[in-house]
């Protein structure tokens, strides 16, 4: 179990291979978060090129990180038992081959089925290196600095992807924000069999693959149902899928009781402290993740920025989580964890009603401040309930529950894109019903009435004044949808800042408790 405090004092603190371990863990994280922030920028341009319907750019989006989500309970427990260093190579490759299969997409399905494959390699990334930091590193505030520093890699992709994805789609094609993982890859196969070391649970048994489908299954199923309930409304095929995946689910949990070698311990879900953080994990990506892709559109369709120009507006609110993550070990040894996460969770809400004040002609300034303060207010939040569940969790779990925390995470930020991008959608529909200008053939009504990205499409193609006025109605849709979901954002953040105060009142930090 979790080393208690007669243990911390006798704790090995980590070696010099094991820092130089943690800084090659940190490139395949800084990765995985720019593959998420550059096709946010690539969006306009790839519109044009391969015309995805709105459905498949939401596809487009959505299903890296569903199949992420779908995969990591796989992956964190076949890293426990094969060895995690090894499924971090075997998942390095396969992401730097698909990353290549997505640059060079024809068409919006192979689009969507590279971003898939994307999705399952970049599920072996999260749960191996958390896991593997778990192992390398016993000493409890050595572990606080050094998931410290895991975390800080993912914004640090968030970060930079904008400012390289920028770059490259100023002077290359879409596909080309793609390419940008296969060195990174390629680095971390070189240097990681010799500065990582291999853990895997010495007790365990045969991985059962009926399970892993049951899991992949449950998580596609009710994710598919939550998608087609936002493009078409309650519709019988939106229920019988989210009610599949449900009874899938069932039948997964109780395989996993009836297995004398679970592929899922549910014991994890027993500890209080576990389930709360995986809880508050869950509720705050849902509203985080779906307000960083409909920035990157406004910055590009609604105000007129190149990618590059968009991806230094993002920069603030990324450097923002940055430089938040090493102030918190420093505030957990003073409060406790839910007073953090509370307060941080206000703070984000309060970010996310500043958003909801902007319109069309906005300073550029407010979406800046706004996402800065919600960044910052986020950043206890990931930080702890990482450190939290890892902690948690005895060390030959360490894969299964680096894992869940992750699963936690890819499913709420995918469901919450689901959800707020379905608000956007909807909203931004109803109004060009209303708004759209006549005049337009059929098949560009339609495209325009779809998305804003369609909308600024086919205004390039009109007369100069039917452009100005549908760009400005488009526009003005946009920016209402926008509004609503971060009033909704709003809300939900304040409900989940209760939450916290209320599930993980008795909970220390993993420093206090090793």
């Amino acid at each position: 179990m979790t080393p208690g405090p007669e243990m911390t004092a006798t704790a090995p603190k980590a070696t010099r291979r094991d820092w130089l371990g943690l800084a090659v863990i940190a490139l395949p994280c800084l990765l995985y978060s720019m593959d998420l922030t550059v096709l946010n920028l690539a969006i306009p341009q790839l519109s044009v090129d391969l015309k995805p319907s709105a459905a498949q750019l939401l596809w487009i989006v959505d299903i890296y990180g569903f199949m992420v989500a779908g995969s990591l309970i796989t992956m964190g427990t076949l890293g426990d038992r094969i060895g995690r260093r090894k499924l971090l190579l075997i998942g390095a490759a396969a992401f730097g081959l698909a990353s290549v299969l997505a640059a060079f997409s024809t068409s919006a399905e192979m689009l969507i089925a590279t971003r898939a494959l994307l999705g399952i390699a970049g599920a072996t990334l999260a749960p191996s290196t958390l896991s593997l930091i778990r192992n390398m590193f016993l000493d409890p505030k050595e572990r606080s600095f050094a998931i410290g520093i895991w975390i800080a890699s993912f914004s640090a992709g968030g970060a930079i992807g904008p400012l390289v994805g920028g770059l490259l789609l100023e002077h290359y094609w879409w596909g080309s924000v793609f390419l940008v993982g296969v060195p990174v890859m390629i680095l971390l196969l070189v240097l990681g069999p010799f500065l990582l070391p291999e853990f895997k649970d010495p007790n365990a048994g045969r991985v059962d693959l009926a399970s892993a489908a049951l899991s992949l299954a449950a998580v596609l199923a009710v994710i598919y149902g939550i998608k087609h309930l936002a493009e078409h409304g309650i519709a019988w095929r939106a229920a019988a899928a989210i009610i599949a995946g449900l009874v899938i689910g069932g039948v997964f949990l109780r395989r996993q009781r009836r297995l004398s070698d679970p592929f899922l311990d549910l014991r994890l879900f027993r500890n209080p402290i576990i389930s709360a953080a995986l809880a508050i994990n869950v509720l705050g990506f849902l509203f985080l993740f779906g307000s960083f892709l409909f920035i990157g559109q406004y910055f590009q369709l609604v105000r007129g920025f190149t990618p590059l120009e968009a991806g230094l507006w993002s920069l603030p609110s990324a450097l923002a989580f940055i430089l938040g993550t090493p102030i918190v070990p420093v505030l957990a040894h003073r409060f406790r964890p839910a007073q953090i996460m509370a307060v941080g969770l206000i703070m984000a809400a309060l970010g996310f009603a500043l958003l909801s004040r902007i319109d069309t002609g906005s300073s550029v300034s407010l979406v800046v401040v706004a996402s800065v303060i919600f960044s910052l207010g986020f950043t206890p939040v990931v930080a702890l309930t990482t450190e939290l569940v890892v902690g948690s969790a005895p060390p030959e779990r360490a894969g299964s529950a680096a894992a869940i925390s992750e699963t936690s995470l890819e499913f709420g930020g995918a469901v919450g894109i689901a959800i707020l991008g379905s608000i956007v959608t909807a909203v931004y529909r109803s109004q060009m019903a209303l708004t759209q200008p006549s005049g337009m053939a059929p098949d560009a009504a339609r495209s325009a009435a779809a998305t804003l990205g369609g909308a600024v499409a086919e205004a390039a193609r009109l007369p100069p004044d039917l452009a100005s006025s549908l760009l400005a109605a488009a526009r003005m849709a946009f920016v209402a949808g926008m509004q609503l979901s971060a009033l909704v954002a709003m809300v939900g953040l304040v409900v989940t800042a209760m939450t916290a105060l209320v599930l993980l009142r008795n909970a220390t930090a993993a420093s206090h408790h090793g």
